[in-house]
């Protein structure tokens, strides 16, 4: 691991979100050397093979210092696999083009409409599924919500909103208020679903004014973390759980099996264990959603519905995640 004082250079303690999140690493060849592997930096693709690095320091501090194949490393590095173009892989891979009902609204299921509410991440996850899109022009959050509100308004067997990314966290928390001020108008939407890696990478983001929001909300709330990997977990992440179940949300995670990263039943089950402790169920487990430049992740079929049943011979019923995948135009994930 790396050394108390080192950590203590990457992350000062008790410095705001907003700080921690400009001061994240932005250059593959400085995260590198912040984990003793500089050695590897002839080795990485050019211009961060068209996706660029953004990693809390923090984040930093939890990955193996000399292990190149760190799960949490792995999750962000930039490989010369991503450069490769690979068939039955596409820049959008689960649909969203075709989803869209207004600006920075996606309505692929029913109840239920996705709010794209930011292009923002703390980190960029070299395996994400829209790391191709265009979020300048599809962002629900432009106009103080108006567009993407005035749909929601419109259609009444809308019952869940659910914020995505982008991080909707990446927002300040008068912009999301701005949002739960709109739905007052919107009798309809009982519940609020919010999908954020935030609270686990950038847990300083669990701050004050964000608990009092979501106490201070008249919906149901659920919280969608990502975690793919128990590591990912430290006293930090299991406060910022503890702050958001204190504020009445549900917590739940959803993770992607990821070859390298998670593909063992060791490590799934490492995982669950580690999401009860910290008050999260688990949630989903997604296979990946193919992606030009994340082929190099992807286990297949045979393989990963193995795993699940191995974690399901060692673990109770409700830490088993469902095994899923997103599909373009159906009516649900699809169960696997």
């Amino acid at each position: 691991m790396i050394t108390a004082s080192h950590a203590a250079r990457l992350s000062p303690p008790g410095s705001d979100w907003r700080t921690l999140w400009r001061e994240g690493v932005t250059d593959a060849r400085e995260l590198l050397a912040l984990v003793g592997l500089e050695h590897l930096a002839d080795g990485l693709p050019a211009g961060d093979a068209g996706f660029g690095v953004r990693v809390p320091r923090g984040f930093i501090t939890r990955m193996r210092r000399g292990d190149a194949r760190d799960p949490l490393l792995l999750q962000v590095l930039p490989q010369l696999a991503e450069t490769r173009q690979v068939a039955g892989f596409s820049n959008d891979a689960v649909g969203d083009m075709a989803a869209r009902s207004a600006q920075g609204v996606l309505h692929k299921y029913e109840g239920r409409a996705l709010l794209i509410a930011s292009g923002s991440c703390a980190i960029n996850c070299r395996y994400c599924f829209r790391r191709h899109f265009p979020y300048g022009d599809e962002m629900a959050a432009a106009g103080q919500w108006r567009k993407a509100l005035d749909h929601v308004r419109q259609d009444s067997s809308i019952s869940e909103l659910i914020l995505s990314g982008g991080d909707p966290l990446s927002l300040a928390t008068a912009k999301l208020e701005e949002l739960s001020s709109g739905l007052e108008t919107v009798p309809h939407v009982t519940r609020l679903r919010i999908h954020t890696r935030l609270p686990v990478v950038l847990p300083e983001r669990v701050d004050d004014s964000l608990v009092d929001w979501l106490a201070g909300l008249p919906l149901q709330k659920v919280v969608v973390l990502h975690a793919n990997h128990a590591n990912e977990f430290d006293a930090s992440v299991d406060a910022a759980c503890a702050r958001l179940r204190d504020a009445g949300v549900t917590l739940l995670n959803q993770s992607v099996l990821l070859h390298g990263v998670n593909d063992e039943t060791d490590t799934l089950v490492a995982l669950s264990e580690r999401l009860f402790e910290a008050g999260v169920l688990p949630y989903y487990l997604h296979q990946l959603d193919r992606v030009q430049g994340s082929a190099h992740f992807e286990v297949d079929d045979a393989s990963a519905l193995a795993l699940v049943e191995a974690v399901r011979h060692r673990l109770p019923g409700y830490l088993v995640p469902k095994l899923v995948r997103e599909v373009g135009g159906e009516a649900s994930k699809r169960p696997l």
